[in-house]
């Protein structure tokens, strides 16, 4: 049976989004997202699944994680996030006073929050406070997160899909050590990759210059910078096709020449929920 690790407790999103995408699989929980990325590095046979960016609130902050593992990308999945509020079996809404979730799910859901004039408290990830509120049994004491957690902890739904914005999307990484890439067909494709450029004036305005000419669209560039520097970054890069595409190929050769450093961090199909 083939693992995969993810980040958090039984019942986080990630939690679900390995369940929808290989149910059969062992799922297996890490404290950190280092954690994650180590077993994989140490495990060929075994994968991770890893939140990459949020709809609403932006990039998860695991970029420097793909930068220093440079683990390859074998699929993305795109999970909706709805968030509940979870208490103990006798409690209603008008007892709770104190809310308890990870930082992402507290700002999702800060109009619910403020409206019922609860009290933050940040913790590291969603169902390991769903667990812990089971733990204290206190009926002033809430978490926000999945309806799976509610069943596994034992927990009441005491408010459903409180997030401030419907159509809540986290975008997440299925990632292993082996190199694997899908075939080059009549299909929709990803490529994704991590460079570094060489220290000369108007070097990305350069080295971008190859997938304008060639065709290519970008659907994602952000820059980061490299660990312990302000003046060194990195860029992380998604563009439409497959690497095997000619058109491909001769923008990644012309970025090249401008970096000094480039590794592609992997080739997989585009998902469905890309053409709604």
């Amino acid at each position: 049976m083939s693992k995969i690790y993810f980040q958090g407790s039984f019942g986080a999103y990630s939690h679900l989004a390995a369940l929808e995408i290989s149910p059969k699989a062992e799922i297996i929980p890490c404290k950190t997202f280092d954690e994650c990325f180590l077993k994989a590095t140490l495990e060929n046979d075994s994968k991770i699944i890893i939140p990459e960016s949020n709809r609403i609130t932006g990039n998860i902050g695991i970029e420097y994680l793909i930068f220093k593992y440079r683990l390859n990308i074998y699929a993305e999945h795109f999970q909706k996030i709805e968030h509940n509020l979870l208490g103990q079996p006798g409690s209603k809404l008008s007892d709770i006073k104190d809310v308890f979730s990870h930082a992402q799910a507290l700002s999702q859901c800060s109009n619910f929050i403020k409206k019922n004039n609860l009290v933050e408290h940040i913790r590291a990830d969603t169902a390991g406070s769903a667990d812990t509120i089971s733990k204290k049994k206190k009926k002033s004491e809430a978490a926000i997160a999945s309806t799976i957690s509610a069943r596994i902890y034992n927990l009441k739904i005491l408010a459903s899909n409180i997030e401030n914005e419907s159509g809540n999307i986290t975008r997440f990484f299925v990632m292993g050590k082996p190199v694997l890439q899908p075939e080059y067909a009549d299909k929709k494709y990803i490529t994704s990759f991590l460079f570094k450029l060489k220290s000369k004036p108007a070097a990305l305005y350069q080295s971008l210059g190859g997938f304008a000419i060639n065709g290519v669209n970008l659907t994602k560039l952000q820059s980061f910078p490299e660990k312990n520097s302000f003046t060194s970054h990195f860029f992380l890069c998604d563009l439409d096709g497959h690497i095997e595409d000619l058109k491909v190929q001769k923008s990644l050769e012309e970025l090249g020449l401008h970096c000094q450093d480039f590794h592609v961090l992997g080739v997989f199909l585009a998902h469905k929920f890309r053409e709604k």
